[in-house]
């Protein structure tokens, strides 16, 4: 039982390693139709986004099989984090689609302006991506750390890029579909972000055992200023 447990276990970190990388791809790809504009890849990202959704249930089904072995506390925060993991991962895979589906919309068009923040947003969201994996791997809960922080960056992005959109169409109605369609992929980008956030944070409780939901960003951020007298 031992043995096939261990290897059971392999397995589910396998799967899970195998899940990132295709949900990082399916982002680049997806931001590679847009800037290309390129609607056979678009459709490609849209195709197999079943793949991800598959290793969700692969993953998630293993899980519950492992955990009805009574495991240990350690492999049992492996397990609850692989799970956790695998619905942020898809819902990757469905902000991918996202983008993808706008692409092709705006490619019916002609571009609104060359695109600057929404492939620097992709960058920064893609970096956590593939950190919060490499944490993973590495078991290095410092970096994690540094991940969660640096989703404000994105956040800062959207909410500018969103204001400069807003601006555009009160000027030129004309613009409004690229522009709410550009909006809905800087959305998109800023929710990948949030989910590479969400799997750094479970990193830190599968290698420490501490929850630190939502603690990290409220620890960096500045109090209010007092008011005046």
């Amino acid at each position: 039982m031992s043995v096939y447990f261990d290897q059971s276990l392999e397995t589910l970190k396998q799967q899970l390693i195998a899940m990132m990388s295709k949900a990082a791809r399916a982002v680049e790809r997806a931001m590679k139709a847009l800037v290309e504009r390129d609607d056979d890849l678009a459709r490609q990202v849209i195709a197999e986004d079943a793949e991800l959704d598959e290793l969700e249930v692969a993953i998630d089904e293993l899980g519950v099989n492992l955990l009805s072995k009574a495991p240990l506390a350690s492999d049992l925060r492996l397990i609850t984090v692989a799970m956790k993991f695998s619905q942020n991962l898809e819902r990757v895979g469905d902000e991918a689609t996202t983008i993808a589906r706008r692409a092709i919309e705006l490619g019916r068009e002609p571009q609104l302006k060359p695109y600057v923040d929404l492939p620097r947003m992709a960058r920064l969201a893609l970096d956590m991506l593939h950190e919060a994996l490499d944490a993973f791997i590495r078991r290095d809960t410092a970096r994690a750390r540094e991940i969660v922080l640096r989703d404000k960056e994105v956040d800062a992005l959207n909410k500018q890029l969103h204001r400069e959109l807003a601006s555009f169409m009160i000027e030129k109605p004309a613009t409004i579909t690229r522009c709410l369609n550009l909006m809905v992929i800087s959305k998109a980008l800023e929710r990948i972000a949030d989910h590479a956030s969400n799997l750094a944070e479970e990193v830190i409780y599968l290698y420490e055992g501490r929850d630190v939901r939502h603690q990290i960003k409220k620890q960096a951020t500045p109090p209010p200023p007092a008011p005046a007298d």
